[in-house]
C-alpha cells in the first residue's frame, strides 16, 4: 500500500501544480469564521476580562473569575518537570540564545557619511511591547513558548506577556513546563485565556491583562484570524502562522530509512498538514514509500491519520528530470520547513539556489525535530508560501528601525536647489519655503 500521493512534475498540469502550492489559507479566511471572531474581538474591546472569562467558559470549558486569569506566584514557584525535560528546556534556551545574540550583533547602530556635511543611517531598538500566543488543544508547546519568547528576551522588549489556553479538562491549569520556560526566562505575565479572546485581550487591552504593540504566535484558523483582524486596530502581528508544511529535495544517495522518518516529522501534526518529498529518483521514493508503511505502523492511530493526510492529498512525492527542477519547484512551494538530502557535490548548488523557505537544513543529521525543539534557528516560521515574503521569528521580529539624518548648512544649501525644484513640482510650497529661507 502506497502512502505518498506520486505525481511527476512534467506531467502535471497547470490546475495540478496549483493545486500542490496552494495549502492551509482556506480555513483561515472562512467569511463565516471571520464573523465569528469578530463578534469575540468586539466583545473584549466592550467588556475586557468579562468578555475573556465568559469565551473561556464557552469555548474550553473552563470557568474561571477575572482575577484567575493571571498565572500567580505561587503557580510559577510551584511548577515542576522531569529533570529530562528540564534539561531539555535548557539546552535549547542556550542555542536558541546563541543563534539570538548572534543576529543582535549585526543589527546594529550604523551611519556613513553620503556626502560632505550630510551623515545619515539607523538607530536600532526594541519595540515596547509583545504578546506570545502559545498554542494549547491537540497537545501542550513549552517549545513554542521558549521559540517565541527567547528572541524577544534577547531583542530587549521591556514588556513581554504571554497568553496560553488552559490545559483541556481540567480547571485552569497551565502546563507546567511552559511556566517553567517563562520562570527561566523571567516573564511574570503570563494568563490562561481562550485563543481568539486572549489575542483581543493583548490587543485592546483589559483590566487585567495589559495592552501590547505587537502579537505573534502559532494557533489555530480562529487564533491566526484573530490576528489577521487585529491589524484593523492598529496592532502589528506577524506573518501566517498556519498548519505545519514540509518538503524534502532528496537524490538517489539518500537513506530512504531516515528520509520516512524525516518526512513524517511535520506530517504527524494534523491532518490539514502538507509534506512533499521533491525526488530525482523513483527508485527512492518506492523504497521511501515502503519505509514509510512499517513506520506508520508505529504511530499511534490519531498520528498514523494525520501522516497519510498530510503525504497523501495534502502532498506526497514528485518526482522531478533534475535537481535545477527540484530547487524551482521548491522555491515556488516556499515551504515552512525544508531538508536537503542529496549529494555532497551537489549541497552547496542546491543550497545556494534555494530562496524560499523559512528555514533549510542540511543533510540527514539534521531532521526537523531538531529544529523544531534544540538547534536555535526559528522554528515559529511562515506557512502557505508566505516565506517568500516573511522571515521566521527571531530577535529582528521584536527590533524597530528608525532613520537619523545631520545635515549642516554647507550640505543643505548643496541640496536647496533639488528640493525646490522637486516641491514645486509637487506642488507643496511649504516644502520650498524652508529651503529659500534658509537661502537667504
Amino acid at each position: 500500500m502506497t502512502v505518498m500521493r506520486r505525481q511527476v512534475w512534467n506531467e502535471m498540469g497547470s490546475d495540478a501544480r496549483a493545486a500542490l502550492m496552494h495549502r492551509g489559507i482556506d480555513d483561515i479566511f472562512d467569511p463565516e469564521l471571520r464573523t465569528s471572531i469578530g463578534i469575540i474581538l468586539e466583545d473584549v474591546r466592550r467588556r475586557g476580562d468579562a468578555a475573556v472569562c465568559d469565551a473561556l467558559a464557552k469555548f474550553d470549558g473552563i470557568a474561571l473569575t477575572p482575577d484567575q486569569l493571571r498565572v500567580s506566584t505561587a503557580e510559577f514557584e510551584q511548577a515542576v518537570v522531569s529533570d529530562a525535560v528540564d534539561e531539555a528546556i535548557d539546552d535549547a534556551i542556550i542555542h536558541l540564545r546563541t543563534f539570538n545574540e548572534a543576529q543582535m550583533q549585526q543589527s546594529r547602530d550604523w551611519s556613513v557619511e553620503s556626502e560632505p556635511g550630510l551623515t545619515v543611517g539607523e538607530k536600532i531598538t526594541p519595540i515596547s511591547s509583545v504578546g506570545l500566543f502559545t498554542p494549547s488543544g491537540k497537545a501542550s508547546y513549552p517549545s513554542v513558548a521558549y521559540q517565541l519568547a527567547v528572541p524577544a528576551v534577547v531583542a530587549g522588549v521591556p514588556k513581554v506577556s504571554l497568553v496560553v489556553p488552559p490545559v483541556p479538562g481540567g480547571s485552569g491549569e497551565i502546563d507546567p513546563a511552559v511556566l517553567v520556560v517563562c520562570r527561566k526566562l523571567g516573564i511574570e505575565n503570563v494568563f490562561r485565556v481562550n485563543g481568539p479572546a486572549g489575542i483581543a485581550a493583548l490587543g485592546f487591552g483589559t483590566e487585567s491583562i495589559d495592552k501590547v504593540v505587537k502579537i505573534v504566535g502559532p494557533g489555530s484558523p480562529a487564533v491566526t484570524i484573530a490576528q489577521v483582524e487585529m491589524q484593523r486596530f492598529g496592532t502589528s502581528t506577524m506573518m501566517l502562522l498556519g498548519p505545519t508544511e514540509s518538503l524534502v529535495i532528496a537524490d538517489e544517495t539518500a537513506d530512504p530509512v531516515r528520509l520516512a522518518a524525516d518526512l513524517l516529522i511535520e506530517a504527524e501534526h494534523g491532518t490539514d498538514s502538507s509534506v512533499v518529498l521533491l525526488t530525482t529518483s523513483a527508485a527512492l521514493a518506492d523504497a521511501t514509500d515502503t519505509e514509510l508503511d512499517r513506520q506508520l505502523a508505529a504511530l499511534p492511530e490519531v498520528r498514523a491519520t494525520a501522516c497519510r493526510a498530510s503525504l497523501g492529498p495534502n502532498g506526497g512525492c514528485v518526482l522531478v528530470d533534475d535537481l535545477d527542477t527540484a530547487i524551482a519547484v521548491a522555491n515556488e512551494y516556499a515551504a515552512e520547513h525544508l531538508q536537503v538530502a542529496v549529494a555532497d557535490a551537489d549541497i552547496d548548488r542546491v543550497v545556494d539556489g534555494l530562496v524560499n523557505a523559512g528555514e533549510i537544513l542540511i543533510g540527514q543529521d539534521t531532521p526537523f525535530s531538531a529544529a523544531n525543539f534544540i538547534l536555535g534557528c526559528p522554528a515559529s516560521l511562515p506557512t502557505s508560501g508566505f516565506a517568500h515574503v516573511a522571515s521566521g521569528i527571531t530577535a529582528n521580529a521584536f527590533l524597530k528601525r528608525t532613520a537619523i539624518a545631520r545635515s549642516n548648512g554647507t550640505a543643505i544649501r548643496r541640496m536647496a536647489s533639488n528640493v525646490i525644484a522637486l516641491a514645486d513640482h509637487e506642488g507643496f510650497p511649504a516644502h520650498a519655503n524652508a529651503l529659500h529661507l534658509r537661502n537667504t
